[in-house]
């Protein structure tokens, strides 16, 4: 039986640990591939890189890399990865062992590029002090935004962005509330979207209900905190990246030339997609590598 990664649709966890991995020993990779397939769970979502998928002779349609984008306001960097491991739970130093245990299973194939903890904010809220992922979809409606359908191997698997962003909440905070208020397009105190919101508010520019075709995505985003900085570690799940790439160029001012309001005090340092292949009977569905 092939079914999503629970993980996915589970709600936000208290703490998580993101890791990315890169390609060392390609010879391994199969073998450390058929040892994590057995890892997945609530615990854990698995996202393959483009690359990875390509060096073995896998074909997912609609995988790629994030690209580049011409005639963007500004810069969006793209930051290809072979793996990608979302460990999710209550503790941080559990995730930390959790972590560590999943880089000796992967050695010597893969070697950690990056991790980044994540953790949970009041009731699900951004740094910047506002809810995050308000306008997500349920029941069947997420269902239809976050797992493709297609061949056996394909069907019930996700596609996902990552992105990294920092805050500058100093910039932001020198704000008056009712300006924070409009750069995000609700209102802080009760959420409530606001009827004059400017164009370059946040909340108009992604409306999901406004592209053509609709643009939903499951976004299961958190806070980060570490001496790099702070901000947002933004994770959108989707049938395809297609919803996320359209919010993405109508953001960066591409669409009709007006740029997100969250530029102002938050960039993106990384940016990644990955493929989240289905489970079969428990395990990872790992066929479309001949695995």
């Amino acid at each position: 039986m092939t079914t999503p990664q629970p993980g996915i649709a589970r709600p936000v966890p208290d703490a998580s640990r993101y890791l990315t991995f890169r390609v060392d020993e390609r010879a391994e990779v199969g073998a450390a591939l058929a040892a994590l397939a057995g890892e997945v769970g609530d615990d854990l979502v698995v996202g393959f890189g483009a690359s990875l998928v390509d060096a073995h002779g896998g074909e997912v349609p609609g995988l790629r890399e994030l690209p580049a984008l011409p005639g963007a306001k500004v810069a969006v960097p793209t930051t290809p990865a072979a793996l990608w491991c979302w460990l999710r739970g209550v503790d941080r130093g559990a995730l930390l062992l959790r972590g560590r245990a999943i880089e000796r299973l992967l050695s010597p194939a893969f070697v950690l590029d990056d991790a980044t903890e994540g953790f949970r904010h009041g009731s699900g809220r951004d740094l910047s002090g506002y809810e995050d992922g308000t306008e997500n979809p349920k029941g069947e409606a997420l269902v239809e935004a976050t797992y493709a359908v297609g061949a056996p191997g394909i069907a019930g698997s996700s596609f996902v962005a990552v992105q990294r962003w920092h805050h500058d909440l100093a910039r932001f905070g020198r704000l008056d509330p009712m300006a924070q208020d409009r750069a995000i397009g609700r209102r802080r105190a009760d959420n409530v979207e606001l009827e004059d919101a400017p164009p370059s508010a946040h909340v108009k520019r992604t409306a999901q209900e406004s592209f053509d075709p609709q643009a939903f995505v499951l976004r299961r985003s958190m806070p980060w905190s570490d001496g790099r900085g702070h901000g947002l570690v933004f994770v959108a799940f989707g049938r395809s990246f297609d919803a996320f790439e359209a919010q993405l160029r109508r953001m960066v001012g591409i669409e009709d030339g007006i740029v997100d309001a969250l530029f102002d005090f938050t960039r993106p340092a990384t940016g990644s997609f990955f493929w989240c292949p289905p489970l079969r009977d428990g395990r990872l569905d790992l066929r479309v590598l001949g695995l």
